[in-house]
């Protein structure tokens, strides 16, 4: 390897090291201490005396329920809005790719437009029109639809809801990339051999835009895990996810080691899938 080489590889293995690595090992070792009414909120980091010893937060991660329902929340509500996004993102990509080339710009645009207003005000206006006296119940109800309004937010509806709105840009465009190189006549082909559009986009559409797919699902699915806000406006006590937890043991309990668990449990949570992941599909590029 050649000394240019190397140098140009340290720059990001140093950057990781420093911000990623480091910050790491200590939220670990956070996680290992006990809270006290002081100023860092924990006993000493290299105390050798409690040096790896203390795992009660670990044991009361796995025996509170509390913990259990947030962890079963984050990855149930994740998860289906994971699955929206891609189901969306596959279908709005699909048809971007299909439009004349002069509008494909315009309308990619159009995709990434909210990200030029306030996350935060987004997710309110969901609430404005979810509520009970909302635009969504209130054109239901006079459409005849419904007799009484329904309950939309302060549910696991609603954060799903919530967490597709605002993370579909992020499927739709590692789809649309994968998409937009395909060559078209591909899908003709297809056709021409006896499949019907149906089945030459499944058989051969899909097969060809899996790294997008699968891109746009880390992408999406990653963050929601950790989601706070949404959760914390358009959810109730009942759809407590991971980050609300980790957001009331680092504030409002003032339990750093608590709160450092959680996170090393969220980090393997979302990196061993995604390596697992990663090892699979440099598994099939290289047959």
């Amino acid at each position: 390897m050649t000394m240019r080489r190397m140098g140009l590889l340290s720059l990001p293995l140093l950057w990781a090291a420093v911000f990623v690595v480091v910050p790491l090992l200590l939220i670990l070792k956070i996680s290992f201490a006990e809270p006290l009414l002081a100023q860092p909120p924990f006993t000493p980091l290299f105390d050798n005396g409690a040096m790896m010893a203390q795992t009660g937060n670990y044991a009361l991660l796995m025996e509170d329920g509390l913990y259990a329902r947030a962890l079963g929340n984050s990855l149930l509500f994740a998860g289906l809005a994971t699955l929206c996004c891609l189901v969306l993102g596959l279908a709005i990509a699909r048809a971007v790719t299909q439009a004349p080339k002069g509008w494909q710009p315009v309308l990619l645009t159009l995709i990434i437009l909210p990200f030029w207003t306030s996350f935060l005000i987004r997710v309110y206006a969901w609430i404005a029109l979810l509520k009970p006296e909302g635009l969504i119940n209130a054109a239901l109800l006079g459409l005849g639809v419904i007799d009484t309004p329904l309950v939309l937010v302060n549910t696991g509806f609603g954060v799903v809801l919530g967490m597709t709105y605002s993370y579909l840009p992020f499927a739709i465009l590692p789809i649309y990339a994968s998409l937009a190189g395909q060559s078209p006549k591909l899908t003709e082909a297809a056709i021409d051999l006896g499949a019907t559009p149906l089945q030459a986009f499944w058989l051969v559409t899909i097969p060809l835009a899996r790294p997008g797919i699968l891109a746009a699902g880390l992408m999406v699915f990653i963050p929601m895990v950790g989601e706070f806000v949404i959760p914390d406006l358009l959810g109730g006590s009942a759809t407590v996810m991971l980050g609300q937890t980790l957001w009331t043991e680092f504030f409002s309990n003032r339990d750093w080691p608590m709160a450092s668990a959680l996170a090393v449990l969220l980090t393997l949570l979302l990196l061993l899938p995604a390596m697992a992941l990663q090892r699979l599909e440099l598994g099939k590029a290289s047959r």
